[in-house]
């Protein structure tokens, strides 16, 4: 033991306070967040039910940050995690909407909250690396809508995730509209329709001529198309237009899957999103156009979600091993600065 000349002992050093890392995903439902340390995983998570708002400069940072801050702070406190190093945020739009993120969310981490070192993806990013983790495959993640991606760990590849108006071919938004166009076909008398789906629809909605009065205006449309997709499922076992709604469904999903999986190897193909809570009238379909369509793709069950995901990636970054490809539409990195 070292003394400082006086025969005494020298005074043993506190030992400096962990790096934590605060892993956040942003959605269309709110705003999840935790906080942790590498050898020990999360230890604290908090969650909002307000989405981050979106406008003419795309995904807003200052109503993100104004959400997250408090979240981070009283996440840090109640883990005793003295000091944030690192922040993953992985949030919905962040590919086509991020620009905003990119340029002002790193500084203000930084200045609130005293992060270094920031990482910035989409949600499809963190959806594929919380489903399969650092390895070649691809992910489909369904819900109100529907994204693809996939990697061979030197670059990304997506497909569709364009929105319920250009795209989300598949998803529960495009299932619940399927659905509804069928009801009101069979309302009309033209051919296509089913019975059965408008019955369901009337239930749910009320008069068929007064929908489209009711949902055109709302913001949250998307959201209310696929909250009738579980009636199309449910009526698939007894209704021949219901159940190709849902088989096309599958054949989209493939289809988008098989643009991003890697065609060489045998990459792991994993399902993530709510939308497969519907179960066997969507995952027996599926699962037979996936079989049909990449043979050599090796089907795995998710690990955990786009908040593991987050995690993931804040605990490789934390240690060094970060091994995903950068793209600054998909995985931003920003490296650790000085104090």
């Amino acid at each position: 033991m070292t003394g400082d000349g006086s025969g005494r002992p020298a005074a043993a050093r506190p030992a400096p306070a962990a790096a934590g890392f605060l892993a956040v995903d942003s959605g269309g439902s709110g705003l999840r967040a935790v906080v942790g340390l590498p050898g020990s995983g999360p230890l604290a998570e908090r969650e909002s039910r307000e989405p981050v708002r979106t406008g003419a400069r795309g995904i807003d940072p200052g109503h993100l940050m104004e959400q997250l801050v408090p979240m981070a702070r009283e996440l840090a406190t109640e883990s005793g995690v003295e000091r944030l190093e690192t922040a993953v945020v992985g949030a919905a739009g962040f590919a086509t909407l991020g620009d905003a993120l990119r340029a002002e969310l790193p500084g203000a981490l930084g200045r609130e909250l005293g992060v270094r070192s920031v990482v910035l993806a989409a949600d499809a990013v963190t959806a594929y690396v919380g489903a399969l983790g650092p390895r070649p495959g691809a992910v489909i993640a369904a819900g109100t809508g529907l994204i693809a991606i996939g990697t061979d760990l030197t670059g990304w590849r997506r497909a569709d995730g364009w929105g319920h108006l250009l795209g989300d071919c598949g998803s529960g938004a495009w299932i619940g509209r399927a659905g509804l166009e069928a009801a009101l076909r069979a309302h009309d008398g033209r051919d296509g329709g089913s019975a059965v789906l408008l019955a369901r629809a009337e239930e749910t909605f009320g008069p068929m001529p007064e929908l489209p009065g009711r949902l055109y205006p709302r913001p949250d449309r998307a959201a209310v198309l696929a909250s009738f997709a579980p009636e199309v499922a449910a009526c698939a076992e007894s209704d021949t237009v219901a159940a190709g709604i849902v088989r096309a469904a599958a054949r989209h999903m493939a289809g988008s899957a098989a643009a991003v999986c890697p065609p060489e190897g045998e990459p792991r193909l994993a399902l993530t999103g709510g939308l497969f809570r519907m179960g066997d009238p969507l995952l027996v379909p599926l699962e037979r156009e996936l079989a049909e369509r990449l043979p050599h793709a090796r089907r795995v069950r998710a690990d955990g979600d786009p908040l593991h995901g987050s995690v993931r990636i804040a605990t490789a970054l934390t240690t060094g091993t970060l091994s995903l490809p950068g793209d600054e539409k998909m995985l931003y990195v920003v490296p650790a600065h000085g104090d």
